[in-house]
């Protein structure tokens, strides 16, 4: 299956559009409904229906209500199939239209590819039928005014008032509800036909004229927006969270992080800007106003938002927007009231001096003027639903309702939304009824440079702090969450004072910052190596404050709160905790924990420290028992399992959302607290019968998951290899076997794995998991493939990786932003690693410059098998150093450069090198710019070889002339299987001619 064409895609050959439709059945169906919206098939039912290859009978029985995006998709597909092959070929041409460059991927159009040319209403035709021949522009242009339309159905007595409310019904997108005011048109006859048109005419006439209409706000909007920008600017010009950063403004310490869209989008490269959240770059579904931003814990959601924020009070950016409204899903937590949306904006963000009711009218009026943000939508307690509809702005409903209807679009339409959260919390309820996703991917190398320069007034202090970073992958690794290189940077006299026992683990870098926040309330004091102790009642304080936290999905606390759980004056001064920062005046103050994985931590210390803990918490946190086993009546460890196992609970009759990925991170620092290493530090605090059973109870409990894990793995199909599609729970167990630190452990799970290849793609794979995926695979009994694609694995990830090595016999490493640099160590590694054969590293940032890494890789290894390197920048410089490997190896079976920039010259270099190679299976030159002269080069090998199966030359610039040669080199060769040559430069006639010549080219 990895062994397969790189550029995905089958060839088309002479194929009818028929036998296209069939073979690539399940790839459209993919495409049809991949962005889980059903705009791209009403589009495609536009345009088939104003053809006239579909009729409105077809039309109907297809868009029947309630039916599923996917049996209407097929129901289509089964449809034009029998309708012959001109039907097909519309079809073909009208998804090449309609679809975008990413949902194209892998399809072939033969020689459907133009775009559809659609019927022109004759002349003389009726009003009824031009709704139908030209249905797709009536669409677009209905789309922004429908209100309008609707004005003057009513007034010539066409519609009735429920004519209307049918076409606006809240559920329906821009787009949709333009589509039922055209059908709802036609039942109506002729006469209310011609009406539309003619608005729709006059409209049109008008547009340029509209659209330099200006807008103009009232003086009481002027100045609530200037009272809510000064607000916003006043809560944001500080870094609220790790307390602030020693009160260092946020134009002074923000960074950028590495933002990137969620799925491919061929326009885009490289990392988005704030400005891209909100703009039309990687769109994937224009009726939605909701961007999602996800990215793990600490990776810098909130402070992205608030940068967004201050440069909107600024007037620096988003000045599209009139007014911004922040809001923190935390803080609507605590938010019982019942409210509407116009409460809700005014009572939680900034309440306008006078005129109230006339400013909510200006923004129910002027939707696309204005910018919700909603930051922590995991830390909302009710999960997200669309089960309960509530489309008036001025009625009250529960805030979690207004939230998901604002967020659906069911509410405020028109408003643009920016939601951040973590991956897991968002699942495809939400996600259908998103604009599009971007994934924040935390600090660059460049970036953690900055950050820390940024943070230390001292270029000298901020140069030693950056050495040591150098000089320890695993901690540099860990600095690419920026929460952790600001505990990094804020901790560096521990730091540099430490000497080799510098942090490895997330927990050896909260327990540096614990003892420095200790320190810093005494600096005169030296901590001695009892500071736990010292110090211990603090520790459970703000632990069992912390614990009850998770249990209960809290994360603000008010002073009732802090005196339950015996949190005193002298607790909250050692700066652990903040006051909880709202843009509402009216809130009273609460405190809050510097960063929700501080509260974990405070969590996991409470669980270690607390000798009269119950037994079953740390089964509970590892998700091994569920409550009603243990007879647990407190609410304070109700979350302790994850959604998968935690049966259903109820407090006050609403469901409870289970924060499992803040358990995994309890837990985590549960496992590194509990390591051998911090023994000593713990005998100060408990006794060692209650850490040994800790430790013993963790140990068991990571390998009992781990078997369940095992356990799920399906036999092999006959002739495939035993593989195992990992989930990122499975990378939150090896990630708490790594904090540990016990390699007896990591060896004893690691020797009931039994697979040979591992799957880990899109499982949010960083440096820091890369080290820890390496400290386990590296006791693997035999070697595995070791697939990563789709994860962020860059440079320091590469590094990261090699300790395992030597049990992988395969890497896959797609699209994980890797350059020279990692390539230059990942190579001097693998050399001397006798089990690896087959390296691919599609869609990174490679140039000529690891080409001379790759070929002494060549020359060194003689049992190397398989060299995919796609999609990447590399020119004929590159195939020249590659060519030098290639001389000197006869065991490569698959080499594929698609995607490149080799051209004439590279595929020349190539050719001379492989003469006479008697390995060689498979080569890939897809996309490469090369023409004849390299064609001619290339049928050489295809003349001589006596092993090349398949050569693809597809997308490149061959004309008559390259492919003669081709021709002539398969007469003498009958070991060669096929040569793929689909969009080169050919017309059809010639296509036909020399596939009648020759069966074996494919076009």
């Amino acid at each position: 299956m990895l062994d397969n064409p790189e550029d995905g895609s089958w060839q088309s050959g002479s194929m009818s559009a028929q036998e296209l439709v069939l073979r690539q059945r399940t790839e459209i169906l993919h495409a049809l409904c991949s962005s889980r919206s059903s705009e791209i098939l009403e589009r495609v039912l536009d345009m088939l229906l104003a053809r006239g290859t579909l009729v409105w009978e077809d039309y109907q029985n297809i868009q029947i209500s309630g039916t599923a995006l996917g049996t209407s998709a097929r129901q289509l597909l089964d449809l034009v199939y029998t309708k012959g092959v001109e039907a097909c070929g519309f079809l073909l041409a009208v998804l090449n239209h309609v679809l975008s460059e990413a949902q194209k991927a892998g399809l072939s159009f033969g020689a459907y590819s133009s775009d559809p040319e659609l019927t022109e209403a004759p002349c003389g035709a009726s009003a009824t039928q031009t709704l139908l021949t030209e249905r797709p522009g009536l669409v677009s242009k209905l789309r922004g005014c429908i209100d309008g339309a609707l004005h003057v159905l009513v007034e010539s007595g066409s519609f009735t008032s429920t004519d209307c409310d049918e076409v606006q019904l809240p559920i329906f997108t821009p787009s949709q509800q333009a589509r039922h005011l055209l059908d709802h048109v036609r039942s109506k006859g002729e006469a209310a036909a011609r009406v539309l048109l003619q608005y729709i005419l006059q409209n049109q006439e008008h547009a340029s004229h509209l659209n330099q209409e200006t807008w103009t706000p009232t003086e009481d909007c002027f100045k609530y927006k200037k009272k809510l920008s000064s607000s916003v600017a006043v809560q944001s010009c500080f870094l609220s969270t790790y307390g602030g950063t020693s009160n260092m403004t946020l134009d002074d310490i923000y960074t950028e992080s590495q933002l990137e869209l969620a799925h491919d989008c061929a326009d885009v490269l490289g990392s988005l800007s704030l400005e891209d959240l909100v703009g039309i770059v990687g769109t994937l579904n224009e009726d939605a106003d909701t961007v999602l931003v996800s990215g793990e814990a600490g990776c810098g959601k909130s402070t992205l938002l608030q940068r967004l924020h201050l440069l909107w009070a600024q007037g620096a950016a988003l000045q599209d927007f009139f007014l911004l409204f922040p809001f923190s899903c935390r803080r609507l937590n605590s938010e019982h009231r019942e409210l509407s949306v116009q409460e809700l904006l005014f009572h939680h963000c900034c309440w306008p001096d006078r005129e109230q009711d006339q400013i909510f009218q200006f923004i129910l009026d002027h939707p696309h003027l204005i910018l919700f943000t909603f930051d922590g939508l995991d830390e909302l307690k009710q999960n997200f639903s669309d089960e309960h509809r509530h489309c008036c702005p001025t009625q009250r409903a529960p805030v979690p309702i207004l939230l998901f209807n604002l967020l659906q679009g069911s509410l405020m339409k028109g408003v643009r939304k920016v939601v951040t959260s973590r991956p897991e919390a968002v699942g495809p309820a939400l996600k259908k009824y998103l604009r599009k996703e971007v994934h924040l991917k935390g600090f660059s190398p460049s970036g953690i440079d900055c950050f820390v320069r940024k943070h230390h007034s001292d270029p000298a202090v901020a140069a030693r702090v950056l050495e040591s970073l150098q000089t320890n992958t695993a901690l540099l690794g860990l600095c690419h969450t920026p929460v952790l290189c600001w505990i990094v940077s804020q901790c560096h006299k521990e730091l540099l004072g430490c000497g080799e026992g510098s942090p490895q683990t997330i927990t050896d870098v909260y327990l540096m910052i614990l003892q420095h926040f200790f320190q810093h309330q005494n600096p005169q004091k030296t901590l001695r190596i009892g500071w736990m102790q010292e110090h211990l009642n603090t520790a459970l304080h703000l632990g069992l404050l912390a614990f009850k936290g998770i249990g209960n999905s809290c994360y603000i606390f008010s002073d009732t709160d802090l005196q339950t759980c015996g949190v005193t004056e002298e607790d909250i001064c050692m700066g652990f905790l903040i006051h909880s920062k709202d843009i509402s005046s009216n809130s009273c103050k609460r405190l809050e924990f510097l960063h929700v994985t501080m509260q974990c931590f405070f969590a996991a210390l409470y669980i270690v420290l607390n000798s009269a803990m119950d037994r079953s918490a740390i089964a509970k946190l590892f998700g091994l028992q569920g409550m009603s086993q243990t007879g647990m009546s407190s609410t304070c460890f109700m979350a302790c399992l994850p959604s998968t196992v935690q049966p259903e609970l109820a407090l006050e009759g609403e469901a409870i959302a289970v924060e499992t990925a803040n358990l995994q991170i309890t837990a985590t620092f549960v496992s590194g607290l509990l390591s051998q290493r911090y023994r000593g530090l713990l005998l100060h605090c408990c006794s060692s019968s209650t850490i040994d059973r800790k430790i013993r109870q963790v140990a068991r409990c990571l390998s009992k998951r781990m078997q369940k894990h095992f356990k799920s793995i399906s036999q092999p199909v006959e002739g495939e290899k035993k593989s195992m599609h990992a989930m990122p729970a499975f990378v939150w167990l090896i990630k708490c076997i790594y904090e540990m630190q016990e390699s007896r452990l990591a060896q004893d799970i690691m020797s009931k794995l039994d697979v040979q290849h591992l799957k880990l793609t899109y499982c949010n794979i960083g440096p820091v998991e890369c080290t820890a995926l390496a400290y386990v695979l590296q006791h693997l009994k035999s070697p595995v493939g070791l697939q990563l694609d789709y994860n962020s694995v860059g440079d320091v990830g590469v590094e990261q990786l090699l300790p395992c090595m030597h049990v992988c016999n395969s890497l896959y490493l797609r699209n994980n932003n890797i350059s020279d640099e990692g390539i230059c160590k990942l190579i001097a590694k693998v050399i001397h690693c006798d089990n690896f054969q087959k390296i691919a590293l599609f869609n990174n940032k490679l140039t000529d410059a690891c080409t001379q890494h790759f070929s002494r890789l060549l020359k060194t290894k003689q049992n190397f098998l398989a060299l995919r390197l796609g999609n990447n920048n590399i020119t004929a410089e590159g195939a020249k150093q590659l060519a030098e490997g290639l001389q000197c190896n006869q065991s490569l079976q698959y080499l594929g450069l698609w995607g490149n920039k080799i051209g004439d010259t590279g595929a020349e270099a190539l050719a001379r090198a492989l003469m006479g190679n008697k390995s060689l299976l498979w080569l890939s030159l897809v996309e490469n710019g090369v023409g004849n002269a390299g064609a001619c080069a290339l049928a050489d090998i295809v003349k001589n070889s006596t092993t090349l199966e398949e050569l693809c030359l597809t997308k490149n610039y061959i004309t008559r002339t390259g492919v003669e040669c081709l021709i002539q080199a398969l007469k003498h060769n009958t070991h060669v299987k096929s040569v793929w040559l689909k969009s080169n430069e050919l017309s059809v006639e010639e296509v036909e001619e020399m596939t009648q010549r020759e069966s074996r080219l494919i076009f």
